[in-house]
């Protein structure tokens, strides 16, 4: 199953991300609009959008459906249940980038560390000089 990226825009931490999502759920449907429509968004449902901040992979949103909206642009409709994932380093981008299976990291589990992940900073540091 395919994944998206996408950069949790304005987000200062996971816990206000999780509240955001849950807010848009309240109203209904958590839905995120797009210009166009993945080519491979058939590969997409069911799997999951994972969310970028600081500089890192840390969380997850499961894709439910691709829909189109009124204004003529595409939604991605996802769950709004939060899964932390293992943080994992990845560079900001504007819009969504595919994610391989092979390359998603795997949910937190109770006892992970963070002893063995690369710091915020020095991850942004780094993808800013276009190593990561």
């Amino acid at each position: 199953m395919l994944h998206l990226t996408k950069v949790a825009f304005a987000c200062e931490s996971l816990e206000y991300l999780a509240a955001r999502l849950a807010a848009r759920a309240a109203a209904g449907p958590v839905r995120l609009t797009t210009r166009y429509r993945p080519k491979r968004h058939e590969e997409l449902i069911g799997g999951s959008l994972f969310w970028i901040l600081k500089h890192k992979l840390v969380a997850r949103s499961e894709i439910l459906a691709f829909a189109d909206s009124e204004d003529g642009r595409i939604d991605i409709i996802v769950s709004p249940d939060l899964i932390p994932v293992r943080p994992m380093p990845r560079r900001a981008h504007q819009g969504w980038r595919y994610l391989e299976p092979d390359a998603a990291p795997p949910d937190w589990q109770t006892g992970d560390g963070e002893q063995d992940v690369m710091p915020a900073a020095l991850a942004g540091e780094l993808a800013a000089m276009g190593l990561l």
